[in-house]
């Protein structure tokens, strides 16, 4: 068989150690042939591609990014794109195709796969919101590196008793800012999930001055969202996908807590930094059993899946199942970070 490979979206940690566990297995235990497409979806529709061997994929196991390189493009969002897509499928007798994405990449390859394309979908997102698996891989690191931020801020906080409003990723699920908040102690932890009010906040903060706590961490996920009416939020241009780009929550909201408390407030913006550096161990482990077993479903036949992990066993489910719905942060984890509020 001629298994092509492709990365979408946003870089996650352990991206690198898919394409690597693909290859190895599909080239020396099953003798297949493997090709990646350059830059997502954009390789597909372009024709660019090249050979992956055990050679090429030698050494990346450890390394951030992905040597595919990636894109937020939208088959289906351009004019005669899913025609190009599967021209090129087509031209260089791709047999079955393996896209490792989240919800937009997997959506791409659901909708391809009722056109008769043959995949088998690896998950992917830090943000940990895809349905249908319990993590995904670069959310353990995006954790790591969060939390190792927010303890080294705690000592230039305590230092000059600021406020500090730390921003981290998470557009539409609050998992990476719920972690590492708890993990970091944070006074305050503001997620997409529930509307935040800013008043109460507040009132927390100065809670936690009269008891003799002269400074305080707020961690902010990027798609937070303030009680209607209590915050104007500006809107901002969309990708390919519709999605909203996020960033700056923590610049609106800094003001606001030190206008309403008199405390002096500073901001952190994360950023890319969590997508960054080497992968966790989990999550290369987690990374290369998902691409073990995503080229034992091409070689047994296994199309229109995704691979998850469930518990602590790698298992198979219908694409459409894991992009389904997005996978919120449960209250129960939010009433665990509460109690340390105020």
């Amino acid at each position: 068989m001629r298994i092509g490979i492709l990365t979408g979206g946003g870089d996650a940690p352990g991206l690198n150690a898919v394409i690597r566990a693909i290859v190895r297995k599909a080239t020396d235990i099953y003798g297949h042939a493997v090709v990646g497409f350059r830059n997502g979806w954009k390789g597909a529709i372009d024709s660019e591609f090249e050979t992956l061997t055990r050679e090429s994929v030698a050494g990346i196991l450890p390394r951030g990014g992905t040597i595919l390189g990636s894109s937020r493009t939208n088959p289906f969002k351009i004019e005669g794109g899913v025609e190009r897509t599967l021209h090129t499928l087509q031209t260089f007798k791709i047999d079955a195709l393996i896209p490792i994405g989240g919800e937009d990449t997997l959506g791409v390859a659901a909708k391809l796969h009722e056109q008769g394309v043959k995949v088998v979908g690896v998950p992917k997102t830090i943000d940990n919101d895809l349905s249908g698996t319990d993590y995904t891989f670069g959310f353990n690191t995006a954790v790591e590196i969060a939390t190792e931020a927010l303890d080294r801020l705690h000592t230039t906080a305590e230092a000059h008793q600021r406020v500090l409003v730390v921003e981290l990723m998470g557009r539409h699920a609050g998992w990476i800012a719920a972690y590492a908040g708890i993990a970091s102690g944070a006074d305050a932890i503001l997620v997409p999930e529930w509307p935040f009010d800013i008043e109460q906040v507040c009132e927390d903060l100065i809670r936690r001055h009269h008891r003799g706590r002269n400074f305080s961490i707020v961690v902010v996920a990027e798609g937070a969202k303030p009680l209607k009416g209590t915050l104007v939020l500006q809107s901002e241009e969309t990708d390919q996908f519709g999605h909203v780009r996020l960033g700056g929550i923590a610049n609106m909201i800094a003001p606001e807590i030190e206008k309403r408390t008199g405390f002096e407030t500073r901001v952190t913006i994360l950023g890319h930094v969590q997508r960054g550096g080497t992968p966790s161990a989990f999550d290369r482990v987690l990374a290369t059993r998902f691409g073990v077993e995503a080229i034992d479903a091409v070689h047994e036949g296994d199309f229109g899946t995704m691979v998850a992990v469930q518990g602590n066993e790698i298992v198979r489910l219908p694409i459409a199942e894991g992009v389904g719905e997005l996978k919120t942060l449960p209250r129960s984890i939010m009433e665990v970070a509460e109690v340390f509020f105020g």
